[in-house]
């Protein structure tokens, strides 16, 4: 119907047809159809005008030079040859009239016909077709768009309950080391460690729970909201066939010249209109803005701990190279990943394997060197020892 506009480079995820609300661009398109139909009237009315104005040029020439040629002094061929020219200007004006007359009163009127059967209304609602399609949608998806709130939720929960377990678990470590601390208070920081990480466990279950839900109820919504898109489509697709055939038909009443250079203007512009397709145009809508749209369903999305930047931006070279390197290094095996903020950090992908050379600071970081060489520091608890 409209011009395939280039899409913008956003999140698929975000931007799909399946998310809540990205249905809408599918039921507006019979508005736009509408509009697009008022300015197809429109459009060809204006040629209408163009036809008749240049029919009325032609007639007004030619009755102006015949009767100015009648009193001249010429004879014979050399006369009837010069009074050709307004005979035929004058057949000329009569088809150009006929051809403003037909893009009215047919073609126009044909598509206003057309127009008005095809998009009926519904008071206070627009179009029956907007609304059904919207009432449709919305009903089809409201019992996914609030599966998803309770995972969205239940995710935030799983994380947040991630975070506090690792609070627990570098508190136990800090206390381990500290020799000062009585095993009374001890045993109270490794009890809390305990309850972290077994409320972490049972917050994963319920989300995993929650997941599931979402997961075993997506075929049903797919189902329910492609029957609704199909039918969609199916209106679309009775509209481009009417409006390929008029313009087909409009075609037939501008093309009316012998000339060989205008017989390959119309002729181009004839196999342009042949080309029309609805399967391509379907197509196309259905991969930019329906179920062929990609998307990225919901998966678990792990906690990562975050980094501890050094408190003093600068680290201090010196005190780095009087610190003992590792002779060989040790292997470690990134559990993240991990961009290098600074000049001398190291970025890598989770599950590489590189060398560490320094043992970890006080402020958690060490330096390694990766398969290429490259070396630099890197987040202590981003890697674990390869064995």
């Amino acid at each position: 119907m409209s011009t395939l506009p280039r899409e913008p480079n956003e999140d698929s995820r975000m931007q799909s047809f399946w998310m809540p609300g990205n249905y809408e661009r599918t039921v507006r398109r019979t508005d736009q159809s509408f509009h697009a139909c008022k300015d197809i009237m429109a459009c060809f009315n204006e040629r209408a005008k163009v036809e008749k104005q240049y029919a009325q040029q032609l007639s007004e020439w030619g009755s102006k030079w015949k009767a100015i040629v009648d009193a001249r002094p010429l004879y014979g061929s050399l006369m009837r040859a010069w009074q050709c020219f307004f005979s035929s200007a004058e057949r000329l004006s009569i088809l150009h009239s006929s051809i403003s007359q037909s893009l009215v009163t047919e073609e126009g009127d044909r598509v206003k016909s057309w127009q008005k059967d095809t998009f009926p209304k519904k008071i206070f609602c627009g179009f029956r077709e907007t609304h059904e399609n919207e009432t449709g949608f919305a009903r089809a998806q409201k019992p996914w768009a609030k599966r998803l709130g309770k995972l969205e939720k239940a995710r935030g929960a799983y994380h947040k309950a991630c975070h506090k377990e690792q609070i627990a678990i570098d508190r136990e470590t800090q206390a381990k080391e500290n020799t000062e601390l009585s095993p009374e208070k001890l045993k109270k920081i490794q009890d809390a460690r305990e309850k972290a990480s077994v409320e972490k466990d049972k917050v994963r279950e319920k989300y995993e729970k929650v997941l599931e839900d979402v997961t075993s109820y997506a075929p049903r919504y797919m189902e329910e909201m492609e029957a609704i898109f199909d039918q969609s489509q199916e209106e679309e697709r009775k509209r481009i066939s009417f409006l390929k055939q008029a313009f087909l038909s409009i075609h037939r009443h501008l093309d009316i010249t012998n000339n060989e250079s205008v017989k390959t203007v119309y002729s181009e512009l004839h196999h342009t209109l042949t080309s029309i397709s609805e399967a391509d145009d379907l197509r196309w809508w259905k991969n930019n803005h329906g179920p062929g749209m990609p998307t990225d369903w919901p998966t678990i999305e792990e906690w990562i701990p975050p980094v501890k930047k050094p408190k003093n931006k600068k680290r201090d070279k010196k005190g780095q190279k009087d610190k003992p390197v590792m002779i060989g290094g040790v292997k470690v095996r990134a559990l993240y990943n991990y961009v290098g903020e600074e000049s001398d950090e190291l970025s890598f992908k989770a599950g590489e394997v590189f060398l560490k050379v320094e043992e970890e600071d006080d402020q958690g970081w060490c330096r390694g060197m990766l398969d290429g060489g490259n070396d630099g520091f890197y987040p202590a608890n981003y890697v674990e020892v390869v064995q």
